[in-house]
């Protein structure tokens, strides 16, 4: 649980229907469970994401017909964003995709940006690639991944905040990167493009940020370095892998949110009042993140992650 001391002004909060990172348009209009499913559960908001696991997706058919309806009874507003694709069966009820839950006693929902790599994919191909590599470059950007990200409001009061009469606005993303270890130029094209445009939302707004979701990116990976430390290491032998020239120059892979991660700050809290033992026993030391997020038959490591604004929001638990 994150508590906030929130602060922004929506008067300047991205008013148009698509936001453009460079010649990428990116914003198009618009708790681990048994099954393998991810909860984050962020003050009184809940944010949904599937794992990669086969059983885990939070189809279209279980969003509508079980999770949307049974956390409305509880009080939980829900998004969800579908993925591209009809995944598995073929059947436009397969397709899985993120959503985000919030209380609606604790929260207004004042804008939704839908994002679909595929379309980023396009406008980058058409920007950099030669038009005989066009096909080819498509084949290994296009993956079907999206994110979704939520500007909500806080309902409840802020007094005693520097400035008592702004409103307090929060901005949720929550996201599910490709899976393919061998595509890790692709991850971390992904991962560049919706801290970019996030980015765009913290500078307009002043909006205090939670980054969360299944990035399919271990610990001293190039997309978990640039998340945790706003950079790419030049020499990650990661960057080796860039047959369509997307990464270069690496030092452009950059951004200016001050994240930090959920579960590494508990490590640093272990002398306030936290038992350092119970978790030591649970972090790996040389990461200060979580032994392990995904246990399955074939792996068991960290992929998920919960990135928060550092200077204003603060875990609880």
């Amino acid at each position: 649980m994150l508590s906030a001391a929130l602060s922004g002004s929506a008067s300047n909060l991205v008013q148009s229907s698509v936001l453009n990172n460079g010649p990428t348009p990116v914003y198009p209009t618009g708790t681990e469970k048994n099954s393998g499913e991810t909860w984050f559960e962020v003050g009184r908001s809940r944010t949904y994401t599937a794992t990669a696991d086969d059983i885990g997706h939070v189809q279209n058919n279980h969003f509508e017909e079980f999770f949307a309806p049974e956390l409305d009874k509880h009080g939980y507003q829900a998004l969800y964003k579908k993925r591209t694709i009809e995944v598995y069966t073929g059947s436009s009820q397969a397709i899985d995709g993120c959503a985000t839950f919030f209380r609606r006693d604790r929260f207004s929902h004042v804008k939704k940006y839908e994002v679909e790599f595929n379309k980023a994919a396009q406008s980058l191909t058409d920007a950099i690639i030669p038009a005989a590599q066009k096909k080819l470059a498509l084949t290994r950007l296009i993956k079907d991944n999206i994110a979704l990200i939520a500007v909500l409001e806080a309902k409840f009061s802020n007094h005693g905040t520097e400035n008592p009469g702004k409103r307090q606005l929060l901005c949720v993303a929550n996201t599910h990167i490709n899976i393919h270890h061998d595509l890790k130029d692709v991850k971390l094209w992904q991962v560049h493009t919706l801290l970019k445009g996030l980015e765009k939302i913290a500078v307009s707004a002043d909006i205090p940020m939670l980054v969360c979701g299944d990035f399919n990116s271990t610990p001293g990976s190039t997309s978990h370095g640039l998340l945790a430390r706003g950079k790419v290491d030049l020499l990650h032998p990661d960057l080796a892998v860039d047959p369509l020239g997307i990464l270069r120059p690496p030092s452009k892979l950059t951004h200016q949110l001050p994240l930090v991660s959920a579960y590494s700050s508990f490590a640093r809290m272990a002398g306030a009042g936290y038992d350092l033992d119970h978790l030591r026993r649970r972090m790996d030391p040389s990461t200060n993140e979580p032994l392990f997020t995904n246990c399955t038959r074939d792996f068991t490591g960290t992929i998920d992650y919960i990135f928060y604004t550092g200077y204003c929001l603060n875990p609880e638990n």
